[in-house]
């Protein structure tokens, strides 16, 4: 058939050139997805241990624990902060210790920030962290880095990448299952 003249379609050839254009955008950006929550869930990793690494610091240089430290003034010189027990336990519930951790670390210089926080720190998932006294599913009470509202697919990567995966065994646990459709708190050994 002909059609009318100076009319003309595209051919077989153009459609399948923009079809596989189209995937390969779509294939980019799904790719890039992956790699951005990869890097997220390394993110977390990498606070955990920074993390614990600036509580060593204190710890080694004031021989107590930031947030619980009850001389925390008379150590960094700065008056404005709210001391601790001293019990030897870093508790959300004992005068917020989980969150003067962070001023105590920045008011010796240890992290950058501010010394007078009045909120947790967000992880890379978008919600907070701190350190505290707790007892996560399966037992064992002591010290925790406490990440909320993770997805229960990344935590159940990270627990893989640091330990044996199950939700309620060895130095990684979550409140609940890891299943997907789940949002857990995340509970990494200090």
């Amino acid at each position: 058939m002909k059609g009318k003249k100076g009319q003309r379609g595209f051919t077989l050839v153009e459609i399948a050139i923009v079809l596989v254009i189209i995937g390969l955008l779509l294939g980019a950006i799904l790719k890039g997805q992956g790699m951005i929550k990869n890097a997220k869930i390394k993110n977390i990793i990498r606070s955990a241990d920074e993390l614990r690494a600036a509580v060593y610091t204190y710890q080694d240089r004031y021989k107590a624990l930031p947030g619980d430290d009850d001389a925390a003034t008379t150590h960094t010189g700065n008056s404005g902060l709210n001391p601790g027990n001293g019990d030897g336990m870093i508790q959300s519930w004992v005068d917020q210790e989980s969150l003067h951790l962070f001023n105590h670390l920045a008011a010796a210089g240890i992290i950058s920030g501010e010394t007078n926080r009045t909120a947790y720190p967000s992880h890379a998932f978008g919600d907070n962290y701190y350190i505290n006294w707790v007892t996560p599913p399966g037992g064992k009470t002591a010290h925790w880095i406490v990440y909320e509202n993770i997805p229960g697919d990344v935590a159940r990567a990270i627990d893989y990448s640091i330990d044996d995966g199950a939700y309620n065994t060895g130095s990684v646990r979550g409140s609940m299952d890891y299943a997907n459709n789940n949002t857990v708190t995340l509970y990494i050994e200090f």
